[in-house]
């Protein structure tokens, strides 16, 4: 029953309430028999330890429940920008959104980058603006800050009856109701009255809005509209699902899920006006066909081929690798062997398991539209495509940010290697953001990640979770190399080895690609009498070379490889001849494109009060940084700037005691740009 289906997360800013929200929601809906507080550490879905002592929402919980009728699967993301990855993971499987946003800040920098992530996946949404309660509460005026930050049409559901203090409840603008909420059942019963007189204007004046909004989106509304008659409510509200399903417009609703207000009506919208999987386009996937890639349309139903994407894994220490899985296609049951279309290998779903936040329940089957956890596969990571060997799609690959800070780590005695190495192991297939390798100079084990909180819970989580022994060096931020120039090279390789000659001929070209877009190889050679695995050596060798740099040993970024000719004796030519020619070849051309060595350029962003704004700034141009705007909000000024990382260690500190700890910043990696030194310090 995919009508009867809602796939959704709840998205914002650090702080926000996104947890509150949702721990609201599954009590309304029976999931939860207590409300738990994320203050006191006892949120359902924050039931990691480390969530619960930093009180934020680290890795997205996935939880499924039920109202009016409807199962809503909910996957509770975070809002730090460290676990930015957690968040796009998650928007690629979803169909609908909640975003929520402070009434006191309205939109803040994390909610842009949802946004704008959600923008990219083309995910319909609804607005909650919570913390009404809040001294300083603003429903209209976040209301005008989406509109004007996202140039987005914003229709109001609900206005609040009184905001900050004088908060007590919404009115229904489709029904023209007031509503409140009883504080002693902690929110569970709410009365409904007609508008009071003196409200009645206002909310009619909002009605209006919100009728001839919905109407100009619906052609026969808009005649009924016209002619002055009064539309029925069934008919708005399957106009306001088709709009907000198009994105044409997103509807806002307002409440404090800390006090238990304005829940229930959220949860009411989402069923109401937010997609069944049947209602979004269908997902694409790139069919290969006779070493062709064809793109083709994935309709949602179970009686399709059986095709899921690995979104998620998280490691358990019972049950090993839990694979989330969302099914676009199809129907797989439990002990069924499946196709892993990425690593082009056969894997058997040992268990299937519904996931409430930590409590599982099994399932004897997942059908298309819905998201589960596969227990039992061991080589599938995310974003890894599960499908048919007859009919083999490749979902499109998750694209992750590249790491840009690394520390060193090493064991507190060798008998711990090991061990540190396995956890490293099952971190990295968790999270594709965390990186770790050997130093080959220096021999040190090196991990990499989006920041310094990301990777202090990682750390924290090796002590606690998996009792790894190991001390971490200072942090140092992970450069960058790239061609400035275009060039060709010609390199011919003849070695004689154990008596047989090897021989090899390449020419290449490489060149610049536009920042952000990462490396590219491509081979410009066809050739029936040429095996396959001297063109799979070729690829190896360029895509190692690409990671072990050019000058420094850094990682290559946005370099274009093309192979335009290549010299192939049947006799002499083998794999690890052409594999060699390809290491050589790309150390040549690379040192005559004019190499250069970049390091990673931050997004940050600050909020402080009006005095100490410009003691922030000053702390952000000590550090090479510039400033790129200044934003007033009703609670604090907001500035906007770059700045390198190499500048930004210790940053939290010093803008603390220039604003007697009236700041906070969040930063989040924006470009690679040319070192201006130069040399950039190696391990």
């Amino acid at each position: 029953m995919l009508e009867k289906m809602r796939n959704i997360g709840i998205m914002a800013h650090i702080d926000a309430g996104k947890t509150t929200t949702t721990e609201r929601i599954l009590y309304y809906t029976k999931k939860i028999h207590k409300i738990g507080e994320i203050d006191d550490g006892q949120a359902t879905m924050d039931f990691m330890q480390q969530e619960q002592e930093r009180g934020i929402t680290i890795e997205s919980a996935a939880t499924t429940t039920d109202w009016r009728g409807y199962q809503i699967n909910i996957i509770d993301t975070p809002g730090h920008v460290d676990f930015t990855a957690e968040v796009e993971r998650s928007l690629r499987v979803l169909d609908g959104a909640v975003a929520v946003i402070c009434a006191v800040d309205g939109v803040q920098p994390q909610t842009e980058t949802v946004w704008k992530q959600a923008d990219g996946f083309h995910v319909p949404r609804l607005c909650f603006v919570n913390k009404m309660d809040r001294i300083g509460a603003d429903y209209f005026a976040s209301l005008q800050d989406v509109h004007d930050k996202f140039d987005c049409e914003c229709i109001a559901l609900q206005i609040p009856i009184g905001q900050g203090a004088a908060f007590e409840g919404v009115i229904d603008l489709l029904r023209m109701k007031e509503i409140r909420w009883d504080a002693e059942s902690e929110g569970e019963k709410f009365s409904e009255t007609d508008v009071a007189p003196d409200r009645l204007a206002e909310a009619q004046k909002w009605r209006d809005q919100l009728v001839e909004t919905v109407a100009s989106s619906d052609d026969t509304l808009i005649e009924l509209f016209l002619e002055g008659k009064e539309i029925p409510i069934d008919r708005l509200m399957q106009a306001i699902r088709k709009g907000t399903i198009n994105r044409t417009f997103v509807p806002f609703l307002c409440g404090s899920a800390r006090h238990n207000q304005g829940v229930q009506p959220l949860i009411d919208a989402v069923v109401d006006y937010l997609p069944a999987p049947d209602e979004v386009p269908p997902a694409e996937g790139i069919h290969i066909k006779h070493d062709k890639e064809e793109k083709i349309a994935i309709p949602c139903t179970e009686t399709g081929t059986p095709l899921g994407l690995v979104f998620k894994i998280q490691y358990d220490q019972n049950m090993g690798a839990m694979c989330y899985v969302r099914m676009y296609s199809g129907k797989v049951k439990t002990g069924q062997q499946i196709y892993n279309v990425t690593k082009k290998k056969r894997e058997r779903i040992n268990r299937i398991l519904r996931v409430n936040a930590d409590k599982t329940e099994p399932m004897d089957s997942l059908s298309a539209g819905d998201i589960a956890v596969f227990i039992g596969l061991k080589l599938a990571q995310t974003g890894d495509t599960l499908g048919s060997e007859g009919m083999p799609v490749s979902l499109e690959n998750m694209r992750f940010p590249e790491p840009v800070i690394s520390v060193a780590i090493e064991p507190d005695s060798l008998s711990d290697r090991d061990k540190l190495k396995d956890t490293l192991a099952v971190l990295s297939r968790e999270d594709p953001t965390f990186t770790y390798h050997d130093d080959e100079e220096t021999g040190q084990l090196i991990i990499s990640g989006m920041g310094e909180l990301h990777l202090d819970v990682l750390v924290t989580r090796m002590k606690d979770d998996f009792h790894v022994k190991a001390r971490v060096g200072s942090p140092q931020v992970t450069y960058r190399e790239a061609v400035t120039a275009a060039a060709d090279y010609t390199a011919s390789y003849s070695k004689v080895l154990a008596g047989k000659e090897n021989t090899a001929g390449l020419t290449v070209h490489v060149e610049p690609r536009e920042q952000g877009t990462g490396n590219s190889y491509e081979c410009t050679v066809r050739h029936a009498q040429i095996p396959d695995e001297i063109f799979e050596a070729v690829e190896s060798g360029f895509r190692n070379s690409l990671s072990a740099g050019i000058n420094y040993g850094y990682p290559c970024t946005d370099t274009a490889v093309k192979v335009t000719a290549l010299d192939y004796n049947e006799l002499s030519s083998t794999p690890f001849a052409f594999e060699a020619c390809a290491v050589a070849a790309f150390d040549e051309v690379c040192s005559k494109a004019s190499p250069q060595l970049l390091e990673p350029v931050m997004n940050v962003d600050i909020s402080c009060p009006a005095e100490f704004v410009g003691d922030a700034m000053s702390q952000i141009t000590q550090r090479g940084g510039i400033i790129l705007g200044e934003e007033a909000k009703s609670s604090a000024e907001l500035v906007h700037a770059q700045a390198p990382m190499a500048k930004m260690f210790g940053f939290s500190t010093n803008l603390r005691s220039v604003t007697q700890g009236r700041a906070s910043f969040s930063m989040e990696f924006s470009h690679y740009q040319v070192k201006p030194d130069g040399l950039g310090k190696r391990w």
